[in-house]
């Protein structure tokens, strides 16, 4: 049995009015009574119990855990994107979503519990289009007038976070990280999201940190974002004061940059998927913008084990050794976590810590956010209790630092991970990142205090004289046209590429040289330049160039704290240089010093000049040649030197505009049909009668492309439980984004597709009737596409 329902195809810029289909709103806020959380086990059975002050008097927090059976959410009312982000596309009613995780160890409950209680109540005491700021840096753009909600506080500073949909095409699109042509899109695991920061100092400046589960933020998407926010905000956000990052999961679809490079092996630039993180970026930024308050920023910093290792060990032992003794392991296990509370409320956690996002091996075809984003998911869905109706609500982002040569896989050097089962893997690392933050997180009483400033400007890496004090001899150096060497092609330690050369190889392979002659030939002095490296690509030879080599740097200081920002991924090595030289130029006004990698475009690799001489994968992918680094770490000298002094730092090039020279090889969806006699929504595979807990309903339905919409802010599934108290009847216990839920879309055949739906049911499941429910969309041959939802039978759990 099976029930249908069709709908016209709502206009996404339209409201979502209260009662209508999708509404997420009703009563409540931010700051909902997060008490009523049970507290499970976070089965990481390495992680030692954390010491932490008994619960305040206002009784006990958030626990990393699941919620009461029937626990009624707090909801915050949808607003339009300028107030809340977003808006999302109606759907049919949705609720509050189970906790899914199992309870294995009292202990370890009891102990993650008083975490969660000390994090509630604080601890135990030419140019593109892009909004330029032409001083690089020193000042800000008109502030918005206060909330009503705000106090006199003007000594201390205004926060906001904000949250939004970035998932795109969720079938036929190649996916973003391993470069493998056969890696496409299948569906969804979880969704993927960007979370913005905004903190400002009244009077003085403001800046925003964003962290998207996405692989790389590309130049075009940089370009595209701040040209927004200059139509949305006027000058409030430019290139100084903007951070955006990438936790580089390799999970999700790719093509959208405007690189050819890193178009490649998408077959082209993805419009759909390039518009989804474009848009969905603005709008978390929006609504962060909107969410400020007057508040504190509390830091602290620690160490995790048992969450990276050093994928590349060989190339990080050619450092000296005093700089590889700051690395016990040869992994960086520093955690910096930053506390955001309004009115004394927590509100926000962003937390930086070195490990690729590469739990989700090559073979996976679903959409997901790695191990960064399963700890995102842990903290503000178990921790918080935040449910699809109240993003935004507490928003935890884990970004990415030096995580170059940092692997989660823990096995073999960087080649499996911890398990055999790659979504065991995501959810073990993510869990211990998770821990790990909201022990500092509950523990954070130092105050960030004192001026927000920011300096940032471009700088042609192609061609940088490096001054003899950054070098290893000594001597004046010059970085090179970006080229990509064989190792390149080798891959690493957890995406291997095919058998042709090893890493490390520094004979010149003909075939690989050959290949790469005929694709993208290397001028004779491009080789010199690159030595030892044997060139395979010389991507900054072609006109464009095949890589973006005019870059961004950045530098943000938030009192005591300072972010220094880069377009790509430094090795632990790489990294530390830099924030060693950002530090020796600020002094003691930086007490802090964060390396956000992977920030604002994506260049790659930077390797240390001894780690490039081995040419294992990282040092082949460090494009201006053996002195990259040491350019590095001039110019962000020069920009800390500036940030300290006051003076602006101008930018003398800047990067084209690439965005009208796009191509797709990828045609997308052209017609969806069902089979006949049959009509789209028909349940083709019915759900079993009954489920006891720990077992997996699944139902599959006749659907059409996933592409025709990519669903932003909404859902392409629901686990509804019968409730005669809920809208409708029915209780939404589960959506795409849950960890218990995978959506997978399958062509059948022709132009017949298939969503199968999965539910691992929770050992805490409510027993009752449930159903599973399919939303999608179908294309006609005239492009018209028309919205249709499609439920199972009922079945029971108990």
């Amino acid at each position: 049995m099976s029930a249908r329902t069709s709908c016209p195809q709502p206009d996404p810029d339209g409201p979502a009015g209260p009662g209508g289909p999708g509404d997420l709103s009703g009563p409540g806020a931010r700051g909902g009574d997060p008490s009523t959380l049970a507290a499970p086990d976070l089965a990481a059975p390495d992680l030692a119990a954390p010491d932490l002050a008994a619960p305040g008097p206002d009784g006990p927090g958030p626990t990393i855990g699941t919620a009461p059976r029937d626990r009624a959410p707090h909801r915050r009312p949808l607003r339009r994107p300028e107030a809340a982000g977003r808006l999302v596309r109606p759907v049919p009613r949705r609720c509050a979503r189970p906790r899914t995780l199992r309870i294995r160890g009292a202990l370890r409950t009891a102990a993650l519990a008083t975490v969660l209680t000390a994090a509630l109540v604080g601890g135990p005491t030419a140019a593109g289009p892009a909004a330029a700021d032409p001083a690089g840096g020193g000042g800000d753009g008109h502030r918005s007038a206060p909330r009503q909600a705000d106090t006199a506080d003007t000594a201390g500073y205004r926060v906001g976070v904000g949250i939004a949909d970035v998932t795109g095409e969720a079938a036929e699109v190649g996916m973003m990280g391993y470069a493998r042509l056969d890696q496409r899109t299948s569906g969804i695991h979880t969704r993927q999201w960007a979370r913005a920061f905004v903190l400002e100092q009244p009077g003085g400046g403001r800046t925003v940190f964003v962290s998207t589960d996405v692989g790389m933020i590309m130049q075009g998407v940089h370009q595209e974002v701040l040209r927004r926010l200059g139509d949305r905000l006027g000058s409030r956000y430019t290139e100084s004061n903007v951070v955006l990052t990438a936790t580089h999961t390799h999970a999700g679809p790719g093509g959208h940059g405007h690189d050819v490079l890193y178009n490649l092996t998408t077959l082209g630039h993805q419009k759909k998927t390039y518009e989804a993180i474009v848009s969905g970026i603005v709008a978390a930024v929006v609504a962060a913008d909107a969410d400020r308050a007057p508040g504190t920023v509390k830091i602290a910093t620690g160490e995790l084990h048992g969450a990276n290792v050093n994928r590349s060990a060989e190339a990080f032992r050619r450092n000296p050794a005093a700089e590889r003794a700051r690395f016990p392991g040869e992994v960086d296990t520093r955690m910096t976590v930053l506390r955001f509370e309004q009115g004394g409320r927590p509100v926000g956690m962003l937390s930086w810590f070195p490990t690729h996002a590469t739990s989700m091996t090559p073979a996976n075809t679903l959409i997901s956010a790695d191990n960064k984003g399963y700890a995102s998911y842990r903290v503000e869905h178990d921790a918080f209790g935040v449910g699809p109706g109240e993003r935004g609500r507490f928003v935890a982002a884990f970004a990415q630092t030096n995580a170059g040569d940092m692997s989660p896989n823990l096995r073999d050097g960087g080649a499996h991970g911890p398990t055999d089962d790659e979504f065991e893997n995501t959810r073990i690392i993510g869990e211990r990142q998770a821990a790990k933050a909201l022990e500092l997180f509950a523990g954070a009483t130092e105050e960030l205090r004192g001026p927000v400033d920011h300096r940032q400007r471009y700088v042609d890496f192609s061609a940088v004289d490096v001054e003899g004090r950054y070098t290893p001899d000594g001597q004046p150096h010059r970085t090179c046209p970006a080229a990509l060497g064989q190792g390149f092609t080798a891959g690493a330690e957890d995406g291997p590429g095919p058998d042709l050369v090893d890493e490390g190889e520094l004979r010149a392979n003909p075939l690989v040289v050959g290949l790469g002659a005929v694709l993208n030939p290397a001028p004779a002095a491009v080789r010199r330049c690159q030595a030892p490296k044997p060139v395979f690509l010389a991507t900054g030879a072609q006109h464009p160039a095949w890589t973006p080599q005019v870059l961004p740097v950045q530098i943000v200081r938030v009192g005591q704290l300072t972010l220094t920002a880069a377009p790509a991924e430094f090795t632990i090595a790489a990294g530390h240089r830099v924030t060693d030289t950002v530090a020796a130029e600020l002094g003691a006004t930086s007490r802090h010093t964060v390396f956000a990698g992977y920030a604002n475009a994506y260049s790659q690799y930077v390797t240390t000049p001894q780690e490039y001489d081995a040419q294992h994968y990282e040092g082949a992918s460090t494009h201006f040649g053996r002195y990259t680094l040491p350019a590095y770490q001039q110019e962000f000298a020069q920009l800390a030197r500036a940030l300290k002094t006051g003076e602006p730092t101008p930018s003398r090039v800047r990067p084209p505009w690439l965005g009208d020279r796009q191509l797709s090889l990828n045609p997308g969806p052209v017609l969806d049909a069902p089979p006949l006699g049959r009509e789209f929504g028909d349940v083709r595979d019915e759900p079993a009668a009954g489920y006891r807990p720990g077992e997996r309903a699944t139902a599959t339905f006749y659907t059409g492309h996933p592409a025709n919409d990519v669903r932003a802010g909404g859902t392409f599934l629901e686990v509804q439980r019968r409730d005669p108290q809920a809208t409708g009847g029915w209780r939404t216990v589960a959506t795409d984004d849950d960890w218990s839920t995978t959506y997978r879309w399958r062509r059948a055949y022709l132009a017949v597709s298939t969503a199968t739906v999965t539910w691992d049911v929770p050992r805490e499941a409510t027993p009752g009737t449930y159903r599973i429910v399919h939303h999608g969309d179908a294309r006609s041959l005239d492009g018209t596409r028309t919205s249709f939802t499609g439920t199972s039978r009922t079945f029971t759990v108990g």
